[in-house]
């Protein structure tokens, strides 16, 4: 019976027909199970899923990113015409922020505000989108939303911290914590629950473009930074609804996708199952352990022969069945059709969608056009309704998990207060300062005197401009190196040339990327030799540019590489004002590591400062005078040339022979990291020197600040292992604590090792603690440390 005529009958009628009109009025006027919040949320589930044709399912399985055109006039959501493209709804809506969808806007400059929306605008199209869903859509179900947010809210306004190599850098997983937790507020306080963050891949290639938004190569640190980054996005422990100022995170990209095939993003990952359980799945595995995230995404390449996104045994056999993942499973842009049109695994997108859903994935990114092809597949008979259920049924439930049918809205004054402000400036600013890392010191040259450092020559590509790598927008506010030591010294003479260009554009949005025209570079540099000759000392910033490292995500949109080194005329400018005998000091702002052979010959002091953010320029102006002092490591080994690739620290025995004509070792290895003062590590003390399979040890390090300023120390705990059934590494990173001590201050830091960090995987394949000896290293770097050992078994 339909609400009104159930109330006609109320007025007009007798008591009797009151009376027997009761029951069934009530039952008419009683909201479905779906919406009430506080039936559990299979049951709502179940009880939307009864209500829904094979179309409107589907919808809720596909996005719309390019066809937000289809829902738009201008930048304003159009109902009407919103209805008209999609009468069933739409699960899922593809960066709200961007301005994707709008004529013309597709080639607009990815490092200018003409791509995204303002905060007004993004909350007005997504309340208004959320007010269709609900209340124009036959069922009323709330749509889903995502963004980017590597190192920071992917949008107009929102804080960019240090890039994730940077933020690794730190080893600081408190920080890590509240850095994520700030992007967390941001993107939520928008409207949107969900989050394509964190990456936590392992990475063992520099050529490829996406390394700096990893947090380097070992599974260890990965796994520590990943559980802290999830917790600070979505909360901590095993929950079942988001709470406030949350979003959920995801998992990317499952997996091998750190050591494609040449160095290309999205080559073949040649990976053997030992080497995925090993070192590539601990991260992933350790998260979904530890957390509730949300989400994991598959990666694009392919394992043994099968891409991620059609990979059963990997998305179902592992990531639901060992680890017990219930979150959603969301592709990869154009992971889905791109199994035909990439990898020819399918014959056609619709194949390809039966592929993935098969494998298990929920929601096809960005627009679903593959997923589009389900409904005719569901009648031919070669999809079962079944795995359409599947779907939907995970997408559903994580709709009521964020609390979307209860508010699915913005709010747009809460967005105002709290994006970008000044907590969040202060936030970003002691991320900076954290992930500097000081590789080389030659003689004292750092830190700078102000009162005896002269007249200071600052040059080079990127000492006037705020570099912030890959999946960055434009944020409020950004201070370049030369901005911040301006600002921290105003007395001070310092004089600039840029010295040379590294690309023709600085546009990263760019498909084409062109060195700057070699005659031009010669003649700054020149220009740049004049300035220098006249001063004291040098700073001389090089590096990277957003287009030399990043993602080379389609074949006319390249960003991987061959040569490891600085490219165009760099080095020319490195060899030029090193010739003129001064000091000379590096700032590294790049984002692939700085495999700098020269650089590091002929310079006095490097500081490495990856991508630092927006308060970058301040940070690195407070280190080299001083008032900071560096206390980050590398969570890279850096290799002398791309012949070494790969390399890693925690190699096999047998690995790393030597060469002809050159030397095995790394030029910086991992966990390396100086500071202006001097710290002495302690062998580490055993609490047993034999345990029982299942049994545990304490490890107690003493760490103590012997020089005259405060800093910080990293204390890095590794072990080697000797008689397993199976080989294993020489070293394995198992524990790590950032402490800051003042002089003379000292402090006594315990570890654990039990059964999760003992466990190998033997020649059967099983995960088992074995007996042998077990050697516990501690100190500042894995080529810097004192032992102790004791005995399984």
């Amino acid at each position: 019976m339909r609400r009104r005529a159930a109330l006609r009958l109320l007025a007009g009628g007798s008591l009797g027909a009151l009376a027997l009109a009761r029951a069934p009025v009530a039952a008419a006027l009683a909201p479905p199970r779906y919406k009430d919040a506080a039936a559990p949320i299979p049951v709502r589930v179940a009880d939307l899923m009864a209500r829904m044709t094979l179309a409107e399912k589907i919808a809720q399985i596909r996005a719309a990113w390019a066809a937000k055109g289809a829902m738009i006039d201008g930048l304003a959501f159009d109902p009407a015409k919103a209805s008209a493209a999609f009468p069933d709804g739409i699960g899922h809506v593809t960066r709200p922020s961007d301005k994707r969808g709008v004529p013309g806007i597709t080639g607009a400059a990815g490092g200018t505000a003409a791509r995204w929306r303002t905060p007004e605008q993004t909350v007005d199209f997504i309340n208004a989108l959320q007010r269709w869903a609900v209340e124009d859509i036959r069922l009323g179900i709330p749509v889903l939303l995502h963004e980017e947010s590597l190192h920071g809210y992917m949008a107009t306004e929102a804080t960019m911290f240090p890039q994730a190599i940077a933020l690794a850098g730190t080893f600081d997983t408190d920080l890590m914590r509240r850095v994520q937790s700030v992007i967390a507020r941001e993107v939520r306080a928008r409207g949107v629950p969900l989050v394509l963050s964190p990456v936590v891949d392992i990475v063992r290639d520099p050529r490829w473009g996406r390394i700096e938004e990893c947090w380097g190569e070992d599974p260890f640190l990965c796994a520590e930074m990943g559980v802290a980054a999830v917790e600070g996005l979505q909360g901590a422990g095993k929950f079942e609804r988001l709470g406030p100022d949350k979003v959920f995170a995801t998992l990317k990209h499952m997996t091998g996708h750190g050591q494609p095939e040449s160095g290309n993003n999205i080559g073949p990952a040649p990976i053997a199952e030992r080497e995925l359980r090993e070192n590539f799945f601990p991260p992933f595995r350790e998260v979904v352990r530890r957390t509730s995230v949300g989400a994991v995404m598959p990666s694009y390449n392919e394992i043994d022969g099968v891409p991620s996104h059609a990979n059963t045994w990997l998305l179902g056999d592992v990531l639901r069945g060992e680890w017990g993942f219930d979150g959603l499973i969301v592709s990869d842009y154009g992971g889905v059709h791109e199994l035909a049109t990439l990898h020819h695994l399918a014959a056609d997108e619709a194949e390809a969608a039966r592929l993935a859903l098969e494998a298990g994935v929920d929601s096809e990114l960005p627009e679903g056009q593959a997923f589009a092809t389900l409904a005719d597949s569901v009648a031919a008979g070669r999809v079962p309704m079944a795995l359409i259920d599947r779907a939907c049924a995970r997408i559903l439930t994580f709709k009521f998990r964020a609390g979307l049918f209860e508010n699915p809205y913005g709010d747009k004054a809460k967005a105002r207060a709290i994006t970008g402000n000044a907590e969040a400036r202060a936030l970003a600013l002691e991320a900076a300062r954290k992930s500097l890392c000081l590789l080389t010191n030659k003689g004292g040259a750092l830190p700078l005197d102000r009162r005896r450092m002269g007249r200071v020559a600052v040059i080079g590509p990127n000492h006037a401009i705020a570099r912030l790598g890959g999946y960055s927008s434009v944020p409020k506010q950004a201070v370049s190196l030369i901005d911040g030591l301006r600002a921290l010294a105003p007395e001070a003479d310092f004089v600039t040339a840029q010295g040379v260009f590294i690309t023709t554009s600085e546009d990263r949005s760019a498909d084409l990327v062109e060195l700057a025209p070699r005659d031009r570079n010669l003649a700054l540099i020149a220009e740049a030799v004049e300035v220098a000759r006249g001063a004291d000392r040098i700073i001389l910033a090089i590096g990277d540019t957003e287009q030399t490292s990043r993602e080379g995500f389609a074949a006319n949109h390249l960003g991987d590489r061959t040569d490891i080194d600085i490219v165009g005329e760099q080095n020319e400018l490195v060899d030029a004002l090193a010739a003129l005998g001064k000091p000379l000091i590096v700032c590294a702002i790049n984002g692939r590591p700085p495999s700098w052979p020269n650089v590091v010959e002929k310079a006095d002091a490097i500081l490495e400062c990856w991508y630092a953010g927006q308060e970058g320029g301040t940070a690195i102006a407070e280190a080299l005078l001083g008032d900071v002092n560096p206390g980050a490591k590398l969570p890279v080994s850096v290799v002398r040339n791309a012949g070494q690739i790969p390399l890693f620290y925690n190699r096999k025995p047998s690995a790393r022979r030597g060469y002809l004509f050159d030397d095995a070792a790394p030029l910086f290895p991992f966990g390396h990291g100086l500071s202006y003062t001097r710290f002495e590590i302690s062998e580490p003390r055993l609490s047993a020197t034999r345990i029982a399979p299942d049994g545990v040890v304490e490890v107690a390090v003493e760490v103590k600040n012997i020089g005259d300023r405060a800093g910080d120390e990293v204390v890095q705990l590794y072990i080697t292992r000797t008689g397993a059934s199976v080989t294993q590494p020489i070293l394995e990173l198992k524990g790590f604590r950032r402490v800051t001590l003042a002089p003379g201050e000292s402090e006594r830091l315990t570890f654990t090792l039990g059964p999760r960090e003992l466990a190998i995987w033997d020649a059967a394949m099983h995960e088992t603690v074995e007996p042998g000896r077990i050697e516990v290293g501690a100190g500042a770097s894995s080529a810097e440390l004192r032992r102790a050992a004791f005995t399984i078994g």
